[in-house]
This record gives structure tokens, sequence and C-alpha cells, in this order.
């Protein structure tokens, strides 16, 4: 147990097979924090083949693997999530350690977050630790790569075409020895994306998008026990606001992102150390009119710091201590228009600074616990401490449960403070205080998990009109969310046989404590399922959604508010040779008419065929 214990912490950046006295293979993890926050936490991991089913865009992914619900303004439009009813500023992007939400927004636009080239996706609900910082109040998606050691050679290259001339292509190579590990991917995907929806006389103008990301990740044993590794994303998109009319003005957003991130880890077998500096930045512009000059933009670049020093006192015993140092440097774009006053934030920068402190306890086999405190140093900003408390028993085999409690925090963005006009430099943060609760139950091949949650948010940031004409931020009101997010999973092999299924059911009431009022765009309802039979060379899946009704007023106004939705999507794929699988997915299978965003239809029924070949 001890040994188990002690290989499964201190090795932070490693899998190793537990149980055995000699490593037989290892892997690298850039967020070395993720292995310790599954000891205590519920993560749903979403991998790469999961991913093709849902591969038009990182919305319908989450929509349909995950309780998160999403707002999309239209396929490939602007999109938002929302977990446990928080608000999309509320949700924290991590890659792969780097929280990467927009400094100007204090969200990620979905749909400007690249879906390929990760190795592992993995979707946190709720705030429970105090690890991952600023915006993981609701939850938390993480986006992860690793690199594999004496693997060799391998690659593959996908390709899919698809219904409104949308065609995704993704290829990836890795190759690694004892020492050194190499791993470079690629994808481009563009769609003219002008579907039609009768029902609603609906035609998807301006939808086209196209996006572009390039991943490398580079890792180096330079000595015993020590690890030099490197990844970077680029990312390149533009997409067309849709317009109701034939004539309307069309518009164009454009985005560019560059993500780098090196790491120095040591890993013994009482302590390990890791040193990381990253650099990340964020681009875009918007074209008022299409063909003409942009007509804003901004610029963001981040420097990071981050050191992770973990020790263990006693085999039983785990101290960890975690800080952090950001630089954070904004630029906005204002053209130069003589007679008109510009809108934006100018330049502004500010530092970030955080220590914290984790100390795990391991009394049994069967019984853990950690306690966490953190304290934030952000320029201007009074940042109150944060805590947490996590423990987890396994009383029986068959059952097991869990408690986190947290208190969590996100600091105004950029725009919220110094937008021109509008900006308010007296904001607050926004402080939630959550408890939350998995009973996991085991019944031979099925799981059942049922969580409980209560959040409680104060000093909520909202953008209000004034009596000058335009809006600004204010903290305004309170909001209260408590619900039930359940999952039941089974897994069974018979023979040539494999059947997988998981079905999440999420009732999430969450609403404005001055008005008695449930959020706009929370439903109160969601339910989301995924069965998957292989025989063979064969696989056939089939995953479903639905969706409650939707308020989108802040009165529960019922003509407003968007219908609940049911929708199936269906696919089937055959491997040939070992080497070549081709497949065929139907999307919307139903023909259903539905909306995430009130007048903005999501396409009916679809089709793709895919190709993938494995070197």
């Amino acid at each position: 147990m001890k040994k188990t214990l002690v290989l499964l912490l201190s090795s932070s950046a490693y899998f190793f097979c537990l149980g055995q006295e000699k490593a037989i293979d290892t892997v690298y993890i850039f967020d070395n924090q993720m292995n310790k926050v599954k000891l205590f936490h519920k993560v749903n991991t979403i991998t790469p083949q999961d991913v093709e089913k849902n591969s038009t865009n990182l919305s319908e992914l989450l929509r349909f693997q995950s309780s998160v619900y999403i707002k999309e303004n239209g396929r490939g439009a602007v999109s938002s999530p929302s977990f446990r009813g928080t608000t999309a500023q509320q949700t924290a992007f991590v890659w792969n350690g780097i929280n990467i939400n927009s400094i100007f927004l204090g969200q990620g636009d979905i749909n400007n977050i690249p879906l390929f080239g990760y190795d592992q996706i993995g979707i946190k609900a709720g705030g429970g630790s105090v690890i991952y910082g600023s915006g993981a109040i609701g939850g938390s998606i993480h986006l992860n790569n690793n690199l594999g050691f004496n693997d060799g050679f391998k690659a593959s290259l996908y390709s899919e075409a698809g219904s409104f001339n949308t065609f995704n292509n993704f290829a990836q190579a890795a190759y690694s020895n004892d020492k050194f590990s190499f791993k470079v991917s690629g994808n481009h995907s563009i769609s003219q994306n002008d579907y039609e929806v009768e029902e609603k006389n609906y035609l998807n103008r301006n939808g086209k998008y196209y996006n572009t990301t390039f991943n490398v990740g580079i890792s180096y044993k330079i000595a015993n026990h020590q690890t030099l590794s490197w990844q970077s994303q680029f990312f390149d998109s533009a997409q067309n606001y849709p317009i109701f009319v034939e004539n309307g003005n069309r518009t164009r957003y454009e985005t560019q992102s560059t993500r780098s991130l090196l790491s120095w880890d040591i890993n013994k077998s009482k302590f390990s150390n890791s040193l990381k500096a990253a650099y990340t930045e964020e681009n875009f512009q918007y074209f008022g009119n299409y063909n003409a000059p942009k007509t804003s933009g901004s610029t963001g670049k981040n420097y990071i710091f981050k050191n992770d020093f973990n020790y263990f006192i006693v085999p039983k015993l785990n101290f960890n201590v975690i800080t952090e140092f950001q630089v954070n440097k904004g630029e906005g774009y204002q053209p130069v228009i003589p007679g008109i006053k510009t809108e934006g934030i100018g330049n502004v920068s500010r530092n970030v600074g955080s220590v914290a402190g984790l100390l795990r306890y391991f009394p049994t086999k069967d019984l853990r616990f950690e306690a966490g405190v953190k304290k934030d140093f952000v320029e201007n900003i009074n940042a109150p401490l944060l805590y947490s408390f996590s423990g987890k028993w396994d009383p029986l085999q068959w059952y097991s449960v869990g408690l986190n409690i947290s208190k969590n925090f996100r600091f105004p963005t950029f725009n919220e403070l110094y937008w021109n006009p509008g900006g308010n430099l007296d904001l607050k943060p926004e402080t939630s205080f959550q408890i939350d609760m998995d009973h996991d139950f085991k019944f031979g091949a099925f799981k059942l998990t049922l969580s409980p949650y209560y959040l409680n948010i104060s000093d909520n940031i909202v953008w209000l009109p004034t009596e000058y004409g335009y809006w600004s931020p204010v903290n305004i009101n309170k909001v209260e969310s408590y619900g039930l997010e359940s999952q039941i999973t089974f897994d069974k092999k018979f023979n040539e046989h494999h059947f997988r299924f998981n079905v999440g059911y999420t009732f999430a009431k969450s609403i404005n404590k001055e008005t008695k009022n449930q959020m706009v765009y929370v439903p109160l309802h969601k339910v989301f399922g995924n069965f998957d039979y292989q025989y063979d060379f064969l696989k056939f899946y089939v995953q479903g959604l639905f969706n409650g009704l939707t308020y989108t007023t802040t009165d529960e106004k019922r003509e407003d508010a968007l219908d609940p939705y049911f929708v199936l999507n269906t696919g089937i794929s055959a491997t040939i040779l070992k080497k070549y699988i081709i497949g065929f997915k139907v999307n919307n299978l139903t023909n259903t008419v539905y909306e995430t965003v009130s007048y903005y239809p999501m396409p009916k029924r679809n089709y793709s065929i895919s190709a993938t070949i494995n070197f």
C-alpha cells in the first residue's frame, strides 16, 4: 500500500505499473496535477476515439459527451459553456495545466479552441480544489497532451467529408525511444455551413468557417529521474457571423492563438518538482464589413512561471506547494475615425501571483483526505483567501463516497475593468462557496455515480445599461445553484462482442436570489447518452441528447424560452487489414428542429463519411 501511494503521488509526471517492482513503461503528462486531482474528484475522460464521433467542433463534443450546456449561435459560430448553472466566465479551460481563458472576456470561445490534437480531454464539474485558479467556479475542461517512451514510430491520417461542404483533416505522427519522445499533429477544418431549416424559414447565410491547428511536443530524459519537455500549439481560424436576410451586413471574425510550455521535471521516490515557463498569446480581429479593413481587435500576451513541489513527509503524509507568477498584457486596436469616438481598452497590463499549499493524508488504503489553501495576489484587486477540503472513503467493495468543500473566485477581466466607455475599476472578484458529494456504486460491469451539489456565488459581475447610454459591469446579484449529476456506465466483453454505454442525467436549479427566477440558458433537465458496440472489425454507436425547457429571459417568459428537444446521432465504422478504417455518420437522425440560442437553429439531419489510415 505504501509503495503504491508513493508511486502514485510522487511520480506526478509518470504513470507506473502499480504494484510491480519495476516501471515497465512511462508516459510524460504535462498537467502533473491531474493524477492527484483524480484521487479525490470525479473527472470524466473523453478519448480521441470519442472525439471522432463529434468531429465538427468542441461545442458538439461537449454537448453530446458531458453534462455541460453549450450555447451556440448556430453551428460553428460563437459558443460558450455553462457548468452547474454558472456563466461562461465561471468555467476554466485548462491546456496542459495552464488556464487559457481570455484575459479580455474571461471565458473560452469554444469554437475557437482546437478540437483535435489532444491525447485526453477531461471534464471536471465544480470548483472542489484551489489548484486551477480564477474562473474554475462551475467546473473546468482539461485539454491534455502526453508523450510516451519506448513506443517506436506511429502515425495516422484521418479525413472526413460531410454535409454543407464540410471537410476535416487530421494527421499525427510520434516517435520515441527510451530517452526521447516526439509527437506532432495538425488539422484543418473548413465548411460552407450553409444549412437550411425550412420550419423556421432559416438559411444559415454567411455561416462559413475554417480553422487550422498545429501541435508539437518533445520530451527528453536529461538524467536519471529528470525530464525536459516542451509542448506548443498554434491555432488560426475565421468565422463569419450568420445573418437573417440576404442583404444583411456580412461580418467576419478572425482569431489566432499561440501556446508554448517548457517544463523541467524531477521525480524521485520522496519528492518531485515541476518547474514550468509558459507563453500564451491571443489575437482577434473583427470586420464590421466582410470585405473592408478590420474595425476592432485586440492582442493579449501572458508570461507564466509556475513551480510545483511535492514531498512525502512520511509515506502516508504528502505536502504540495504550488507557486505561480504571471504578467498579463493587453492591447486594443482602435481605428482613428475623424468625428467618431471609438471604443476599446487601450494598452493595459497587470501582475498576478499566487501561492497554494495542499496537505494529503492516507490513513488507510481505503481512506484519504486533502486540505488546501491558496492566496492570490492580483494587481489592484483584493483577492480573497481560498480554501478546499476533500475526502474519499471506500467502505465497501461496491460503494465509495467522496466529499468536496471549497471557496473559489474569479477576478475581473481586462474588458470589465478597462473597456472605454464603461469599464469599472471598482469591481470586486466573484466568490463562491460550494459543496458536493460523489457516491459511486459498482454492480459487476455497471457503475453508478450520484453527485448532489450546492453552490452559492456572491458579487456576480453583470453588464447593465447606464444613464449615459452605454453598458457598464457591476457587482450586483447573488446566485444559488443546486442539483444532481448522475451517470451510469457499463462495459463488458462477450467473446468477440464488446458492449459499452453510459447515460448521464443532470438536474440544475440555478436562481438569482433577488428575483428567485431561474438563470437564463440553464436547462433544469439534461440527459446525454452513448452506446457503443464492437464485433471484431465492426463498430457501431448511437448517442442521444435530451435538453429540457430553457429560459432565455430573466423573468422566465415561457414564449421566449427554448422548447425541449431530443437529438440522436449514429455511426458505423469498419477496420480493414488492421490499418484502414472507413466510417459513416448520421447526425441528428431524428431530424429535430432545435436551438441552443434563440433565433439560431442548429442543422437538421446531416451526413459524413471518413477514412483513417494507421501507419
